[in-house]
């Protein structure tokens, strides 16, 4: 049986790849931070206390943090992984901006942190570092792995530290060490500060009679978004590979936030210019405008071509708060889920029972 250590098991992409592997007959080591108040909702689904069900229990959880290199290190030492996904950061854009210190310590020195205990090991791991296509910032798009990066905020620079770092790692003592540099993958396990899930509670809000105003920055960037299951699909193909080496995953296309008020809103026959207002506290010191994937090396080379269009991606997000909030919803997400996806990915245990 594999083994993996997932760092930010308790996020988006972390629960669906827990899922993902658990699916795959993987033993699932996740990091966590202690904290007063549980902050498991997106695997409850998934745990099973190992003093009930006798020993078979293959979802382990470990208290952790990213700026506690003992801890880490124990971590890794205990569990010994066959495979580490390395996907918690301190990862609000905007956040970074009044968080820079801290920004750099967790995303980018968490990295290095993770990559000398997986060196001290010795054991052959396989470390998956998760990049960002912030890391582009104003390079003109498409971009792909050979664009220079030029980033755009204090969380882009961390993540181009750790992205070297991984790289210095592989050159520097032979470890299977691989950078995959995401573009927006959304769902509706994304956080409530990320403005795609931002507007699709505010319209299931607003249905409902709960919220009057939307308040939003800049409409204008344009962003390639993608299904955050299919990327976790994309991350686990990477670590199977003969040969380490990063690979860009996006959809090909790119859309606006304005786009994707129109899509989310008019999915439910509202007019979304009548319930947004601008606030100047959402703009950026410096602004990303224009992100767009080039994924031809993981179509080719990897086989991996997303199934989930743009407006597809809408109305699941749309559907699923919805019925999170009590209301019906028109179901054109929901039928998607079950027409594109079979096996690890259901609707009804993946997207909606993270809230219960």
């Amino acid at each position: 049986m594999k083994k993996a250590v997932i760092t930010g098991i308790t996020g988006q992409d972390g629960s669906y790849l827990a899922e993902y592997l658990l699916s795959m007959g993987y033993e699932v080591h996740g990091i966590i931070r202690r904290a007063s108040t549980f902050n498991t909702k997106r695997i409850n689904h998934l745990y099973r206390d190992p003093h009930v069900i006798n020993g078979s229990a293959r979802l382990f959880l470990h208290y952790g943090d990213l700026g506690a290199t003992g801890v880490l290190t124990d971590v890794i030492y205990d569990t010994k992984p066959d495979e580490i996904y390395h996907l918690a950061a301190q990862s609000h854009v905007r956040v970074s901006f009044d968080m820079p210190e801290y920004t750099g310590d967790v995303t980018g020195l968490g990295t290095t942190r993770m990559l000398e205990a997986v060196r001290r090991l010795g054991k052959g791991t396989r470390f998956y570092q998760a990049s960002t296509s912030e890391l582009f910032g104003s390079a003109k798009p498409p971009q792909n792995e050979n664009t220079p990066f030029h980033p755009q905020s204090p969380y882009a620079v961390a993540k181009l530290y750790a992205y070297w770092m991984v790289e210095n790692y592989r050159d520097g003592y032979g470890m299977y060490t691989v950078n995959g540099i995401l573009f927006n993958h959304e769902s509706p396990r994304r956080g409530e500060t990320f403005v795609t899930r931002k507007i699709t509670r505010a319209v299931a809000s607003i249905l409902a009679k709960k919220q009057d105003k939307l308040f939003l920055g800049n409409l204008d960037s344009k962003r390639d978004w993608g299904y955050a299951p299919e990327y976790v699909e994309a991350m686990h193909k990477l670590l199977q590979q003969e040969t380490p080496t990063n690979y860009v995953f996006g959809t090909g296309e790119s859309h606006s936030v304005r786009d994707f008020l129109e899509e989310s809103f008019g999915y439910v026959d509202l007019d979304w210019r009548k319930y947004v207002e601008i606030d100047p506290r959402y703009f950026r010191p410096t602004e990303v405008d224009y992100l767009l994937a080039d994924p031809t090396k993981a179509n080719e080379e990897l086989g991996w071509k997303p199934k989930v269009k743009f407006h597809e991606l809408v109305r699941i997000m749309v559907d699923a708060d919805l019925e999170l909030i009590g209301m019906n919803c028109p179901g054109e997400g929901r039928k998607v889920c079950h027409e594109k996806f079979d096996g690890w990915h259901r609707w009804d245990d993946q997207v909606i029972t993270m809230d219960k």
